[in-house]
């Protein structure tokens, strides 16, 4: 017997994850799913799928003969919706598994830390750059200190709905926060870029590490450790080349507010997707959804084992 899942977002993301759940899970299922907009494809192919529906968002969702059954809620909204979304669902005792930047909860990042929250009702999956990233400074993190990290996060314009495009500046501060309270960074500093080369490219991540103590060898093995880890849930996950590293004197670095003097470690990655409901190029969506998913269902199988136990 399946879990009960419900989705709030009818979008690209909650669409996606939907189809997810549908084709690779075998510990949950959709019950039902909540947008704001009728007419919305994401709502057009749940009822397809026979999943129950509601166009009023969360308060539609709350009415719900299904919901009742439901105990994961994944929010798939932006972080200025999850706020009300989570204040209503967690006065009826679900657990939410948060999309947004909103940061409420704590953040998540399947390899690095989720065996750490699973107690949590509400866990934030930072954002598509975090899930690429913050698992390769953790890496690093592993082997040595890292004095300042930084991310850029490339994503196919075409892949950027109006939720991912209204949540720009919630981007960079949660991927920010998250590279140094998961990643390890003392500081951490994120960039979006947007390409709207057509067509369109699949996601690329590029990782900047300052480190003073650099083996090189240790790191190497540590960030492809980490990779192998993050392929067991999203496949298209890869380097695009190996480990590099530069030496650096005396640079003064603006975020440190000081100079550095040591070893840059550069690491560069890409995400193809899975091609379940969005394009291959839409790697940053897909990266999302399959670190929600993992999150969910190591949650389930968590409150297993404590029921057997």
């Amino acid at each position: 017997m399946t879990v009960a899942a419900a989705i709030i977002g009818s979008g690209n993301i909650g669409t996606d994850l939907m189809f997810k759940i549908k084709r690779l899970s075998d510990v949950l299922h959709v019950a039902a799913m909540a947008g704001i907009d009728e007419s919305s494809e994401g709502l057009a192919r749940a009822r397809r799928m026979g999943i129950g529906t509601t166009h009023e968002g969360v308060d539609g969702l709350l009415t719900m003969p299904e919901f009742g059954q439901v105990e994961i809620v994944f929010d798939a909204t932006s972080a200025a919706a999850h706020r009300r979304n989570y204040d209503l669902v967690r006065q009826h005792g679900k657990t939410m598994v948060d999309l947004t930047p909103a940061a409420i909860g704590p953040y998540v990042v399947p390899p690095v830390n989720l065996d750490t929250h699973l107690a949590a009702d509400n866990i934030n999956m930072v954002t598509c750059g975090g899930q690429a990233t913050v698992p390769i400074v953790a890496a690093v993190s592993a082997v040595t200190p890292v004095a300042y990290a930084e991310i850029v996060a490339s994503i196919a314009s075409k892949s950027a709905g109006p939720g991912t495009r209204a949540n720009i500046d919630e981007f960079t501060e949660t991927t920010s926060a998250a590279i140094e309270t998961v990643g390890g960074a003392e500081r951490g500093k994120a960039v979006i870029v947007l390409n709207p080369a057509d067509p369109p490219l699949v996601m690329r991540d590029t990782v900047f590490c300052l480190v003073q103590e650099a083996d090189q060898a240790a790191i190497r093995a540590s960030v492809e450790a980490m990779v192998a880890e993050v392929q067991q849930y999203v496949p298209g996950y890869r380097l695009k080349q190996a480990v590099q590293y530069d030496a650096v004197e005396h640079a003064f670095v603006p975020s440190l507010g000081r100079p550095f003097q040591g070893t840059k470690v550069s690491v560069f990655l890409e995400v193809n997707g899975a091609g379940h409901y969005l394009p291959e190029y839409a790697g940053n969506l897909d990266i999302m959804t399959s670190a929600a998913l993992r999150a969910a269902e190591r949650l389930i199988s968590k409150r297993a084992e404590e029921v057997a136990s």
